[in-house]
């Protein structure tokens, strides 16, 4: 596993348009979300990392869901050398962590590209017109650690967002396995 960092994408810099299908095969389009405060998130299935924060992350997802953030996760690992990241094992992965948000395959590994997204997990928080008001870690919590996982960090930013206001620009790169390139 190579412990790999967020690529710290510069602060307000415009979302990439997407347009993906859920494992269920569901168009899901990045223009769903127009004027709405957006979190895309690249995560996985077998990721360490990941694995570590998954039942806090489907917890932030429904109660931020509530408050008015909108969310998505994206699959980019190429699913022919790491068969547990199939859209078929995603559905599964979905359903045990109890996400609520659409989990999106990233076939092409375009939008990850597109996104500048490193690593599993790699959070990317938009406002409501689309600019990048958050890049980084969950928390400071790692399979390492000794820390629950909290999300304290997207927590914040979140919050900021949600309220008009910009998140502190003083912000930690996630870490994580790298993005299973094809």
């Amino acid at each position: 596993m190579s412990l790999t960092p967020s690529k710290m994408v510069e602060l307000g810099s415009p979302m990439p348009a997407f347009h993906l299908r859920d494992a269920h095969g569901q168009p899901v389009s990045s223009e769903q979300y127009l004027d709405t405060p957006l979190l895309v998130t690249f995560i996985c299935n077998h990721c360490p990392f990941v694995k570590h924060i998954a039942y806090a992350f489907s917890d932030f997802a429904q109660e931020y869901r509530d408050h008015g953030l909108a969310i998505v996760a994206i699959n980019s690992n190429d699913f022919s050398t790491h068969p547990e990241d199939s859209p078929e094992h995603m559905i599964e992965e979905a359903r045990r962590r109890g996400y609520t948000f659409p989990y999106l395959v990233d076939e092409t590994q375009r939008v990850a590209r597109a996104f500048g997204a490193s690593c599993t997990p790699d959070f990317f928080l938009f406002d409501r017109h689309h600019r990048l008001a958050y890049r980084g870690q969950f928390d400071a919590s790692r399979p390492s650690k000794d820390l629950p996982a909290t999300g304290k960090d997207l927590r914040a930013a979140a919050d900021a967002v949600l309220s008009g206001e910009t998140p502190d620009p003083d912000q930690m790169p996630s870490i994580g396995c790298n993005i299973k390139w094809k």
